[in-house]
């Protein structure tokens, strides 16, 4: 069995700004720091919990940059505490959790299918695993209503985080062992 976790595997979620006064955010790039991947060396089924208390505010991401000079440690807290007190709402929801009903080989990699539950609602999930750099990486779109969570929004709206966050998990290629 293939065990990960935040000391030799990744879990970033990335957040996009929108709205009229969106020049006054920030794309987020945010850090699980406590999390578990569990993968069978056989059937490489995979059972995966991530701490949404764990989330971390790295750097702000502008067209795809990482600016940690932008926010400053108060913006960083405020951003943290909307996290998990107003959007996951952690306190109720101290869980997320994946489970793979199918791995199967493809192309370059996997294609995995399961089940995310996520701030209390569960959904089918579909994602390609692909190598890069010696590592296995997925990246996976999520729209935060389809799991029951409001985007953030700010000033009457004119400033907002876009519905859709995308989720890239990273662990390395030869596997890590118990």
């Amino acid at each position: 069995m293939a065990e990960y976790n935040a000391s030799n595997a990744e879990c970033l979620v990335f957040a996009f700004k929108e709205g009229l006064l969106s020049k006054a955010a920030h794309d987020l790039e945010i850090r699980v720091e406590r999390f578990e991947i569990h993968v069978d060396d056989t059937s490489h089924a995979i059972v995966a919990s991530f701490d949404p208390n764990s989330l971390r505010l790295v750097n702000a991401y502008p067209a795809g940059r990482t600016e940690p000079e932008q926010l400053s440690q108060s913006d960083v807290q405020k951003i943290h505490d909307h996290i998990v007190g107003d959007i996951l709402q952690t306190r109720e929801f101290p869980e997320v959790r994946f489970v793979s009903s199918t791995v199967e080989a493809a192309d370059e990699g996997f294609h995995v299918t399961g089940a995310l539950t996520l701030h209390g609602e569960t959904r089918e999930l579909h994602a390609d695993i692909r190598e890069q750099a010696e590592r296995w990486v997925a990246e996976v779109p999520l729209d935060q209503p389809d799991f029951g969570i409001k985007p953030f929004r700010a000033l009457l709206g004119t400033i907002r985080i876009k519905p859709g966050v995308r989720v890239r998990v990273s662990v390395p290629r030869g596997g890590a062992h118990s």
